[in-house]
Parts: structure tokens; C-alpha cells; sequence
């Protein structure tokens, strides 16, 4: 720092302020000592600098899969939402979701040293009774059911389902089957939840769940299932992939679709628009749950104190063409 502020004619406060990105400097004299920085090939210390205000600027990110389209968009929100706030992420995959596999994670953020860290969970772990997570590091859950523990982010997953089979039922059809996401997911187990309560709720008969798993061939084996089912008039899909395994087995079996069947999906993907027919389906507003689960997180680190309970972030249903009035 003595160097780069020999080189540009300033004092080292000046080179610091430059570095720390400060207000307050003139703009020529930040260019200044910018260019002295590139000639002398000068790094901030980031380890020196944590040292001194007790900030890594480094939020660590724990997940089990980036199998998932939720999955991977959430990250990409929380990496945009903190890269704003000045923060990197650091990311631990985990492998097997237990306990162990859990704070093996945070033993090794803890290494790589880390401000918070936010927990993306789509599997029974924390609802369990024996699990806690290591204290003294802000945390935020992505899809649990341990909000009376942590700080939970998650979409309405209950708001967006009811809506998709409530779109369907006012369009005419009797009732709605229903693919569903891996047992083990708490987004599928809402979405589920909020499907059959939906149908009861309006007194229609509720049809036996098809198993999925998230895949678009899980989706087209459900739909050659659906294909034998000549009272299926309307699906709801748990997400947009297999969905789009639905309309696939629809198309080859020559069921119309919404002619003779409508599909809702969930997630409202980029290519939801671009599937034959566009995909009617359920928006998720994933820039806004990377927002909320950094904002939390930066919340916690600033009044040094845990924040509990959950954050609902709304979803809404996106029209389109998969869905009609059921045919005469």
C-alpha cells in the first residue's frame, strides 16, 4: 500500500479508501491510484482486511443437489442479491443429506471462513427433532419446515398449487389428477397438499397421485399412466419438466392438448412459453427469494442476533394455452 501510494503521489488513508471503495475521493485521484494498482500489481489482503473489521464479505451456501431447476435458480439469485450487497458466495455441495453430511458443510465453511451461510434444503432433515444446526453463524433456510429454529425463505408453494387447480376446476373439469414431486421434497409435499385440500374443499373426487421426480421422464411415464385414463380431463404437474414429459406422452398417444386434456406446471421455467402448446403454469419468483434470504442473513450479521420464523415469497399463476374448457 506504502508502494502504491509513493507511485500515485497520495497518502496510504487515500489507497485504503480507493481500495475499500470509499466515497469521498476525487475522481481523478481515484484513477490515479487505480492505475499505480494495476502497474504494481497490487491485491488488497482480503485476510487482512477481515482481520481488521471482523467481515469475510463471504456468505457460504450449502445445497444437496443442482439437479433441480429450483435449486439452481435459487442460487443464482442468492449469488446475484449478495454480489449487490458486495458479498461472494462460497458453495459446499452435499452429497448425502444427514446429519453428519450437514455439519461436515459448516466445518468446512468454517474453514474457508464465512460471514452466514444459507442452507438450501429440499429434504427431511431439519423438521427432525435431533438436528440443529452449529450456533454463532447467521443462518437462513430455503425450503424447510424449521422456521420456529431458523429464518426460513420460501415461496408459497400451498397458494401457487391451489390456484392451478382452482384455474382448472373453473374452466369446467370434474376434478384434477395430480403428478407429483419426490416424496422426500417439501415443495412437492406442499404442492401435493394443496391439491387434494383444494379438491375436497370443493367436494370433488380426489384421484390417485403419480409419482415423479422431478424429471421429464418421470413426467412422461406419469402421462402414459394419464393416457388410460379416460376420465382425466385436467393435470396438475408439480413442475414444469415433467410437464413437458406429460405433453410428450400426450402428443404421441394423440390426446389434444387442452382439446381433450389440460396441464398446469409449476415453476414457470424460461422455456414454459416455448413448450407445444405454451405451458400454463405457476410463477416462481426466484430473484426475489435470493433477495430475501441475503437480506435476512445481512440482518442477523448486523444486530448480531438469530431471526426465526418463515418468509413466504407470493406466487401466481401465468395463463397460456395448455389449458381449455374440457370438451362435450
Amino acid at each position: 500500500m506504502a508502494d502504491v501510494a509513493r507511485h500515485a503521489g497520495v497518502s496510504s488513508q487515500t489507497v485504503s479508501r480507493v481500495s475499500n471503495g470509499y466515497p469521498g475521493v476525487v475522481d481523478a485521484t481515484r484513477q490515479r491510484v487505480l492505475s499505480a494498482m494495476k502497474e504494481l500489481g497490487y491485491r488488497p489482503n482480503s485476510a487482512a482486511r477481515a482481520l481488521k473489521s471482523g467481515e469475510f464479505r463471504t456468505v457460504g451456501v450449502i445445497l444437496f443437489t443442482l439437479e433441480t431447476t429450483g435449486n439452481v435458480r435459487t442460487l443464482e439469485a442468492i449469488a446475484t442479491s449478495a454480489a449487490a450487497e458486495g458479498y461472494a458466495i462460497t458453495l459446499i455441495p452435499v452429497a448425502v443429506p444427514t446429519q453428519d453430511g450437514v455439519y461436515g458443510a459448516f466445518t468446512r465453511l468454517d474453514e474457508m471462513a464465512v460471514d452466514a451461510v444459507i442452507v438450501i434444503m429440499e429434504v427431511h432433515l431439519l423438521d427432525a427433532v435431533t438436528v440443529s444446526l452449529p450456533p454463532g453463524v447467521p443462518v437462513v433456510v430455503v425450503d424447510s419446515d424449521a422456521g420456529d429454529r431458523y429464518s426460513v425463505v420460501d415461496t408459497d408453494q400451498a397458494h401457487g398449487a391451489r390456484e392451478a387447480v382452482l384455474h382448472l376446476l373453473d374452466l369446467g373439469h370434474r376434478t384434477v389428477w395430480h403428478v407429483a414431486g419426490p416424496d422426500e421434497s417439501f415443495s412437492a409435499q406442499r404442492r401435493a397438499a394443496a391439491w387434494r385440500a383444494t379438491l375436497e374443499a370443493n367436494g370433488r373426487e380426489v384421484p390417485p397421485i403419480l409419482p415423479g421426480d422431478w424429471s421429464s421422464e418421470s413426467g412422461y411415464q406419469a402421462g402414459l399412466r394419464l393416457v388410460g385414463e379416460p376420465d382425466c380431463t385436467a393435470v396438475f404437474v408439480a413442475n414444469d419438466q415433467m410437464a413437458l414429459g406429460v405433453l410428450r406422452a400426450m402428443h404421441e398417444a394423440g390426446r389434444r392438448v387442452p382439446g381433450e386434456i389440460s396441464v398446469v406446471g409449476f415453476d414457470d421455467i424460461p422455456e414454459a412459453g416455448a413448450f407445444m402448446p405454451p405451458l400454463t403454469t405457476v410463477h416462481q419468483d426466484f430473484a426475489e427469494m435470493g433477495r430475501r434470504c441475503v437480506a435476512s442473513v445481512l440482518r442477523q450479521m448486523r444486530m448480531d442476533a438469530p431471526e426465526r420464523g418463515t418468509t413466504l415469497v407470493p406466487t401466481w399463476l401465468v395463463h397460456r394455452d395448455s389449458t381449455a374448457p374440457p370438451s362435450a
